[in-house]
């Protein structure tokens, strides 16, 4: 009896080694439409979602924990999804060396691990070099999508996106009410509120004109 041959899981997860010095998206994807990123795309449900609902978009998923980001991997490579992507390893290593500045639509950050140990707090991904990181690489007029179930996190977010000289604070579009379970933004997303509990949610917009 014969089975089915194994896909390769690339293109749709490589690591940061295998890509070289930066990312070329109209080699890196096929085309030149316009890209975002999903930082931190877990299993990858807003990654598969948005991919399939707007196929004149690329999507970026950028993953520190491989097997996760292989899960989310292997959702795009079912329907073999010609715009979206994961790429596994640390999403500052990307932002700082690897995308050229002002290239991304938008970037998404949703739920991020909050690392609740006080010893632990120095590695939470929003600190003041992750929001000057967005800074450089969201296009003028594109938009900073963040959020969150635990409420002081929220506030160090708030604070450093609504401080920053290169963002301006937008209202974040009416909250969906999903109709079933994969009608959420992310699977985390689906856990915390069907537990009921609040979501706070952040949208900004990079400011400025390109010379």
């Amino acid at each position: 009896m014969q089975t089915a041959p194994i896909k390769p899981m690339k293109p749709w997860f490589q690591v940061i080694d295998d890509l070289g010095d930066h990312l070329d998206w109209e080699e890196f994807f096929g085309n030149d439409n316009p890209v975002e990123l999903d930082i931190g795309c877990g299993r990858g449900m807003f990654l598969f979602n948005s991919a399939v609902a707007n196929p004149d978009v690329n999507y970026l998923g950028l993953e520190i924990d491989y097997r996760e980001g292989r899960r989310a991997a292997s959702r795009l490579l079912k329907r073999e999804l010609p715009n979206a992507r994961v790429i596994g390893g640390d999403c500052k290593v990307v932002l700082s060396g690897m995308v050229k500045k002002h290239s991304v639509r938008a970037a998404h950050v949703y739920y991020p691990d909050p690392w609740w140990k006080k010893r632990h707090h120095k590695r939470r991904l929003f600190t003041q070099e992750f929001a000057d990181l967005l800074a450089e690489i969201v296009e003028y007029d594109g938009q900073v999508h963040s959020w969150s179930d635990v409420a002081d996190l929220f506030d160090i977010i708030r604070d450093l996106m609504d401080g920053h000289s290169q963002f301006s604070t937008q209202t974040p579009p009416p909250l969906n009410q999903p109709e079933h379970d994969l009608d959420y933004q992310t699977s985390f997303d689906r856990k915390k509120r069907q537990m009921g509990l609040p979501v706070f949610r952040g949208l900004w917009q990079r400011t400025g004109k390109k010379n």
